[in-house]
């Protein structure tokens, strides 16, 4: 199992501190340093800042929204930062959710596994510098009945075959990116819950196309916390957690309020989603059980966190991204050092 660093948002109040926390993790022999985006900074942006200052770590997009992009420009990008970075970038992609896919980019939530099946199909041909046609039910290239014609992508990637992540949450999302992935990018991933939650779909999707699930990357982002007061640490995760389980998305369409009913939350995460959607995000926090944030996050001491990252390597992780909290550069990288320092102790590098 090897160690990723994810940087999240860019804007979240902590970027001056970003670019040190990633070369850290390059310093120590981290294979992975992720970025996101949702509604305030793109990721192809900051990867390429991370990939110019660092020397060994690969740069991930978690995820590239697929609304946000026609496919080619997705596989310019991706042929672009890996041509850049020589050849460490790794390509993440997500549909996002209804409110920023329609809010945000006026794209119609609708039919997501058909349309990322397609997308993933079209940025595949374009990265393998074929001349790209496609016919497709959400995509037709070239248009018909016009001037265009097949184009082949003008760069050159390093790698002939960039890594291809989806990040998935439901059970068919997640059968549909062990088919036509290379990796799954995932949260909320409890060791304890992992085999019907994830790896039994995923293993599913493999089985499809005739493989397993060695070769495939299996990389959920954990949040981690450095410390000897667990009660204090785990509290610290809570309203995060109350974030995603009671408020990303609406009563409907919350993919991680179905995730934490799946591991068996059936009632908190009702009661999270009643508080937090009635506006009482602190009764929505106390409503999150302790069980929950300790199975999906790394906390406490040194070989506390060692422990459970041999659960996560043992339930088929291969590359564990920490989300290391902290409010100041000091204790953000403190927590990078612990991460490098309690795999050693775990004996999983």
């Amino acid at each position: 199992m090897r160690l990723g660093i994810n940087l999240g948002y860019w804007g979240a109040g902590m970027d001056a501190d970003n670019l040190a926390v990633a070369q850290e993790a390059d310093r120590l022999g981290y294979a992975v340093c992720w970025a996101a985006e949702a509604y305030g900074s793109d990721a192809p942006t900051v990867l390429s800042w991370v990939a110019a200052q660092t020397r060994r770590i690969d740069v991930g997009s978690a995820i590239l929204q697929i609304p946000a992009r026609a496919p080619a420009m997705t596989a310019m990008t991706a042929a672009t930062l890996d041509s850049l970075s020589g050849g460490r970038f790794r390509l993440g992609l997500g549909v996002s959710g209804p409110q920023v896919s329609e809010g945000w980019y006026g794209v119609r939530f609708d039919k997501p596994l058909a349309r990322t099946r397609e997308y993933v199909e079209i940025v595949r041909t374009a990265m393998s510098r074929q001349r790209l046609t496609h016919r497709g039910e959400h995509w037709t290239l070239p248009l018909p009945d016009g001037p265009g014609k097949p184009i082949k992508l003008t760069v050159h990637p390093v790698r002939e075959r960039i890594p291809l992540y989806i990040a998935a949450i439901g059970p068919k999302n997640l059968r549909q990116t062990g088919e036509i992935a290379d990796g799954a990018l995932l949260i909320f991933f409890s060791p304890e819950h992992a085999e019907h939650t994830a790896l039994a779909p995923l293993r599913e999707g493999r089985a499809a196309i005739g493989a397993g699930l060695d070769g495939f990357d299996i990389a959920p982002t954990v949040p981690l916390a450095v410390g000897d007061d667990l009660d204090a640490l785990t509290d610290h995760f809570r309203p995060y957690t109350a974030l995603y389980v009671g408020g990303m998305g609406s009563r409907e369409q919350n993919f991680y309020n179905r995730l934490a009913r799946r591991m068996g939350y059936e009632k908190e995460a009702a009661e999270i989603q009643d508080h937090y959607l009635a506006g009482d995000k602190q009764a929505a926090a106390a409503a999150v059980p302790r069980s929950l944030i300790d199975s999906t996050t790394l906390v406490g001491p040194v070989d506390r966190i060692a422990d459970r990252m041999r659960a996560y390597a043992e339930a088929g992780v291969t590359t564990l991204s920490l989300a290391p909290a902290g409010l100041t550069l000091d204790e953000r990288i403190a927590a990078v050092r612990a991460g490098a320092e309690a795999l050693e102790r775990a004996g999983i590098g």
